[in-house]
């Protein structure tokens, strides 16, 4: 089986696992780091024959000359990284800076919304409008405690930060929602909002701010093949016309945008995803047999 090429430049350096299914790694590319601006993407290969994957940079540290991507093992590529892509390995392709950075404005308090994997990439953009001179009030919404990151990173940059749980083992019971009716409560003068996370959770994070008039960008992430808006397998439906979140975005007006489409798109390659996957967990449960048969022999001699 490949695994992540060591004729690249692009080393992991750090490897850390939030959770069962949610890690990070810190990646050494100075030329992308330099370069790289809150909302941006880059699109990943982990192995010569591996699938290329969008990612949204969750962080980046021009000193060090790092890039940091979180990531969420739900299908057969982001499996086979988690199980590959260790500190001191490589990847094989990284590409980006790529889209649209998020306009980071004027705006003299801003509500910056992450659920779920969403509360990474939204990050730099609570770094940024902190560094604009903003008041920033942070929401980041898990299922449960064990599943809480980045609080400390948040809690430098916020001026507020909301916690939110779904079992309410952790700050604020409920989903991000929630948090954002506290915040706008207390701060009916919110000049923004930043949504990132699920498709159905910016789908209500961008109702609950409508009725108040707030200004709401969500960042879409669906299907991509090329990243350049060639392929157009990015597209996404706004009530102002068809655009490729690779191009276009990934930054779109949340009160504009159609989520059931985005959904029901999302959906469409599932069995596809679910039949790879499961090729994937049988090389795995081959691989450990010959493993363990190996050893097996091995201590016989």
């Amino acid at each position: 089986m490949a695994m992540p090429g060591t004729g690249s430049n692009y080393e992991i350096l750090t490897r850390e696992d939030f959770s069962d299914v949610t890690y990070l790694l810190e990646v050494r590319h100075p030329r992308m780091a330099r370069a790289a601006k809150p909302g941006q993407f880059v699109i990943v290969m982990s192995h010569a024959e591996g699938e290329r994957i969008p990612l949204t940079i969750a962080d980046f540290d021009r000193d060090k000359g790092t890039i940091t991507l979180v990531i969420q093992a739900v299908g057969k590529t982001t499996r086979e990284m988690q199980r590959d892509c260790l500190a001191g390995t490589h990847l094989h392709a990284l590409v980006g800076p790529m889209g649209i950075p998020s306009h980071i404005g004027e705006a003299k308090k801003v509500l910056c919304v992450g659920g779920g994997l969403g509360v990474a990439p939204v990050f730099p953009q609570a770094r940024g409008f902190k560094e604009a001179g903003a008041y920033v009030i942070g929401v980041v919404g898990f299922r449960n405690r064990d599943l809480v990151f980045w609080e400390d990173k948040f809690g430098a940059v916020c001026d507020e930060l909301i916690v939110c749980t779904d079992d309410g083992s952790a700050g604020v019971k409920g989903n991000v929602t929630e948090g954002m009716r506290q915040a706008i409560e207390k701060h009916p003068d919110i000049d923004e909002c930043i949504a990132i996370g699920p498709p159905v959770m910016m789908k209500f994070a961008a109702e609950t701010t409508r009725p108040h008039g707030i200004k709401t960008m969500v960042s879409l992430n669906p299907v991509m093949v090329d990243g350049t808006g060639m392929c157009g397998g990015c597209r996404v439906k706004l009530d102002s016309g068809i655009k490729f979140a690779c191009v276009d975005g990934p930054d779109f007006n949340g009160h504009e945008v159609d989520f059931d489409d985005l959904m029901s798109r999302l959906g469409r390659y599932r069995e596809v995803e679910q039949k790879a996957t499961a090729r994937f967990e049988e090389s795995c449960h081959m691989r450990e047999e010959f493993v363990a048969a190996s050893a097996q022999e091995a201590s016989k001699d």
